[in-house]
């Protein structure tokens, strides 16, 4: 009978544990996408505070086995498409990112305020963004040179929430004191703080592929 370690070593040379690792991080992508695409109905009015907080639930907690999937396929495989420590630190950026849009969406129910079509562009943002990263994740063990580019549209994307942010902190502030301005600044500083994940996770991946030459 093959043992364990044989059949992990028969998959490494085969390239079948490279296709699991980047299938578990497409998923999770995927799951995070579905986060901000939550995120965005809610925005929009399509969804109640109440209904999409009860359904990012669900979305985090499947981002949550995709990643735990992954943390335990790098423990066992013996190879993998850029070092396991950098697969790692993208996969927890990526989580960084699905527990803002949960902490967004848990937050404008607990502080009562409805979605805001304003949050739109910078949600937009971010799906482009992990758009790009997921395109990026399946050329790893392809085209180099497109990594590169998923990365830099990513990055590019997080810039786009940062400037999202500060134009719809400035009409908040415009529009003077009211009894919700704090509670709609803290959402706006959440909403900001998804974009600098998305650039984190976005540099991971481009540091991966440089400590490897690439």
């Amino acid at each position: 009978m093959m043992s364990a370690t044989v059949r992990r070593v028969i998959g490494d040379l085969t390239g079948r544990t490279h296709r699991t690792a980047i299938g578990l991080l497409t998923a999770q992508l995927d799951a995070t996408i579905r986060g901000v695409d939550l995120a965005a109905d809610l925005a929009a009015g399509r969804v109640s505070p109440a209904e999409a907080r009860e359904r990012m639930a669900g979305v985090e907690h499947e981002g949550d086995e995709r990643r735990a999937a992954l943390v335990a396929e790098l423990s066992a495989t013996l190879t993998t498409p850029i070092d396991r420590e950098d697969l790692y630190r993208f996969s927890r950026s990526v989580d960084d990112v699905l527990d803002g849009l949960r902490d967004l969406v848990r937050e404008t129910d607990l502080f009562g305020l409805p979605g805001n079509p304003a949050d739109l562009p910078a949600l937009r943002a971010v799906r482009e963004g992990l758009i790009a990263l997921r395109e990026a994740v399946g050329e790893l063990t392809g085209t180099p040179g497109r990594v590169h580019q998923g990365a830099m549209a990513a990055r590019k994307a997080a810039g786009r929430v940062r400037r999202a942010y500060q134009e719809a902190m400035a009409a908040l502030l415009r529009e003077g004191v009211r009894v919700d301005t704090l509670r709609r600044r803290e959402l706006l500083r959440r909403l900001d703080g998804i974009g600098r994940r998305l650039k984190d996770a976005a540099a991971d991946l481009s540091d991966a592929l440089l400590k490897r030459g690439h």
